[in-house]
């Protein structure tokens, strides 16, 4: 007798072949019987007009802070996801020491988490020890460990402290890290030689012993610079002996449009020559950062009470609004205020630059730096700068997967602040509505595989993403003529349609389109 046996469903099972009509059988955290015949369970979920899939890999999410904050996860978990990979653009849960530690600080604190850490080991077991609706995996960011031991200043590392990055990087890879991460467009990333970033990747490489290593990269340019950061990260690559994995795959400004030629030939290059290469993308068209990305590199130097003391100071502070004029009068159209940390800056949120300057009076570039300083640097922006017709591109390519670029939110408690990208709550099922249904860029059955078992295959994420007897029972149950996101950028903390059951590690997270509040997730090292 199974403990949950799902019936009468179109089964995806995440190899990409055609679905069949068939019964899934499930016994505690396994799933244990895939075919025609029913048996008697415990428990019975009718799947009859639904598709039962692998539940969903987010490869690109951002919760180290919010997971901890709040477990519960509601904002994936209703989009179907069941598994996410953590870690990105540089960013980790650990480690934490030094001047990186003292910049997180604010971050741990605003999330009203108490407990403090170092190194991965003792973050996961806190994280166990709180319990999480979905299975948590990670790399390791390089930013975390440039910033425990360089700290934010422009300059190169010596010998000493890249042996002690080394080993930082060991011990995270020893601890559970799947490889390692660079945010090269942020402090303190951007400082670090490609020679630096090498030594660390290879390193990750040698520690995991054979095992498959990821490189992944938010480049150092997506826009004006984008072939030359490719290049550099297929040369890391290629120099240290891991994968590579670009970070949100895009193609940023409209003057950088036309390079989508340029940037498939030159991934198609890499790939004639043996190199191991992947990506993700989301199905949107707007980007979402910290809103002083829009600064010039050398401001950065330092870290945030450098930064803003140049924005205080009347010659540094001329100099960046010289640079700033440099942008036409429709790049501030395209920037929208997504998250501030006063109170009295709340009408922002939602609003776009453009519009916030005129209300306080100010030119665009002078209203910037003054908000910039009184929300000491840390406003959260959302970035209209893609192109539609390259995003389908992206979407059709077979080595691409998918990703929220979001930290886990709920719909209410600690987490639900601000107005966040919508990606955080409609990714996936804006992806098989818009772009499966209705557009038919792809197969169902494409998609769920590149949802499922690709990432699960590139992460090395064991006995996950494929609905198969004697792998992990985490399973969506979602309506393909129904699914839909409903989250948008005025109004981002909406559920999707369609999501009717999720099952994570044998228990139900959602059950007819109700979460139940359940922590099943793992830690998955």
């Amino acid at each position: 007798m199974f403990d949950l046996l799902l019936v009468n469903g179109q089964v995806i099972d995440g190899s990409g072949l055609t679905p069949k009509q068939m019964h899934v059988g499930i016994m505690g955290d396994v799933i244990t019987y895939v075919g025609p015949q029913e048996y008697p369970a415990h428990r019975v979920i009718d799947a009859k007009g639904l598709v039962v899939a692998p539940g969903f890999i987010d490869t690109h999410a951002h919760s180290e802070f919010t997971l901890l904050a709040d477990g519960s996860a509601e904002g994936k978990i209703a989009q179907g996801v069941t598994t996410e990979v953590c870690g990105n653009c540089g960013l980790s849960a650990a480690p934490l020491y030094g001047e990186y530690l003292e910049r997180r600080e604010v971050d741990i604190e605003e999330y009203g988490i108490t407990e403090r850490w170092q190194n991965f080991s003792a973050y996961f077991e806190l994280l166990e020890r709180r319990g999480i609706a979905l299975n948590f995996t990670t790399l390791c960011g390089h930013g975390n460990v440039r910033g425990s031991v360089v700290g934010y200043t422009d300059r190169p590392a010596t010998a000493d402290e890249l042996a002690i990055m080394r080993d930082m990087v060991a011990d995270a890879v020893r601890s559970g890290a799947r490889g390692i991460s660079t945010g090269l467009i942020y402090s303190p990333g951007m400082y670090a030689t490609a020679e630096e970033v090498v030594a660390l990747t290879r390193m990750a490489v040698q520690t995991m012993k054979g095992r498959p290593a990821i490189y992944a990269t938010h480049l150092r340019s997506e826009g004006d610079w984008l072939l030359e950061s490719i290049d550099e990260a297929f040369d890391i690559g290629k120099m240290s002996g891991a994968s590579v994995h670009i970070s949100h795959l895009k193609t940023a400004g409209e003057e950088n449009w036309h390079k989508i030629d340029a940037v498939l030939a030159q991934i198609k290059s890499a790939f004639q020559t043996g190199m191991l290469i992947t990506a993700d993308c989301y199905p949107y068209i707007a980007s979402s950062t910290d809103l002083d990305t829009v600064l010039p590199k050398w401001v950065y130097d330092g870290g945030a009470s450098e930064e803003i003391a140049r924005l205080q100071n009347i010659d540094t502070r001329r100099r960046v609004l010289g640079e700033l004029q440099l942008h036409p009068p429709q790049f501030w159209d395209r920037i929208q205020v997504s998250k501030v940390i006063h109170g009295h800056n709340e009408w922002m949120e939602g609003e776009r630059f453009s519009a916030i300057a005129a209300r306080l009076g100010k030119s665009p570039a002078e209203a910037l730096l003054d908000v910039l300083i009184d929300e000491e640097t840390r406003t959260g922006a959302i970035f209209f700068s893609m192109c539609e017709e390259n995003l389908q591109r992206f979407l059709q390519l077979p080595y691409l997967m998918f990703g929220s670029d979001s930290a886990v939110r709920s719909f209410s408690g600690v987490t639900a602040k601000g107005k966040p990208h919508p990606r955080g709550f409609g990714s996936f099922p804006r992806l098989l509505a818009r772009y499966v249904r209705e557009q038919n860029l792809m197969p169902l059955q494409n998609a769920i595989r590149r949802m499922t078992s690709v990432p699960a295959y590139t992460f090395s994420i064991e006995k996950r993403g494929t609905i198969r007897p004697g792998y992990f029972a985490d399973i969506v149950v979602f309506d393909a003529y129904r699914i839909e996101d409903m989250a948008d950028f005025r109004n981002p903390f909406q559920r999707p349609k369609g999501i009717v059951h999720v099952i994570v590690n044998g228990q139900p997270a959602m059950l007819d389109g109700e979460l139940t509040g359940t922590r099943a997730g793992r830690v998955l090292r």
